[in-house]
């Protein structure tokens, strides 16, 4: 059983850098594959970036050397550190864990999820 909450969102102009954080709670934190979503407005949330418990990371095609996932598991945290960033990147972006072995790039395959943080990039 995890909890978990995003942090570091906002405005951001065209090219600009965030840090996004997912703060876990539980015990077995280091078990779980850590993914983040995005949804914008008006369309399906979609995959970003995984790094699953050995360590081992897949990324979307558009953010592709843009963004980079990493954990510190003795913070129980994850983190999604986005540059270059574009006005197509504007979305709520969550945090997810998945207990089951796989990589997985669906959002159907994760079992906990964060409230979301905003991102918006401006032109």
């Amino acid at each position: 059983q995890v909890q978990l909450v995003e942090s570091g969102g906002g405005l951001v102009q065209a090219g600009g850098s965030l840090r996004l954080s997912c703060a876990a709670s539980g015990r077995t934190f280091s078990r779980y594959d850590m993914g983040w979503f995005r949804q914008a407005p008006g369309k399906e949330r979609e995959f970003v970036a995984v790094v699953n418990r050995n360590g081992n990371t897949y990324y979307e095609d558009s953010v592709k050397g843009r963004f980079t996932i990493s954990r510190d598991n003795a913070k129980n945290t994850v983190y999604l550190q986005m540059n270059s960033l574009k006005p197509e990147d504007t979305a709520v972006y969550y945090c997810a864990a998945r207990w089951t072995y796989g990589i997985s790039t669906h959002a159907k395959g994760y079992d906990y999820w964060g409230q979301g943080t905003q991102v918006t990039v401006s032109s």
